[in-house]
């Protein structure tokens, strides 16, 4: 009985982290290229992705803080979490660690 109760905690644990997320896509890589509507990124196994960004796209530094999307550059590194719509995949939030010199143009 006990062993039951063990497999269920373990089945629990297991799928908890699946359904947190919904159907939403993670993409983690290097930003390739920004221009005003997507970002393509450079994921570890070497492909490239190019996420949609919205309107309603939040930008959010390493730290938590809220950022601007003129922040972003090629060469950074990013998390973003995107809704797939039909072969597109639309960003809902850009997280990412700003470079020194776009820190410091969206500070000025």
């Amino acid at each position: 009985m006990k062993l039951r109760w063990m497999v269920l905690l373990l089945a629990v644990v297991i799928a908890l982290p699946a359904l947190a997320h919904g159907d939403k896509k993670h993409v983690v890589g290097t930003i390739e290229k920004v221009d005003g509507a997507s970002l393509t990124v450079k994921t570890a196994d070497g492909k490239s992705v190019v996420v949609k960004l919205a309107t309603a796209t939040v930008y959010v530094d390493n730290t938590g803080k809220a950022a601007k999307a003129a922040s972003l550059a090629v060469g950074q590194r990013v998390v973003i979490h995107a809704t797939p719509k039909g072969t597109d995949l639309i960003a809902d939030e850009v997280r990412f660690t700003p470079s020194s010199a776009a820190a410091a143009k969206a500070a000025a």
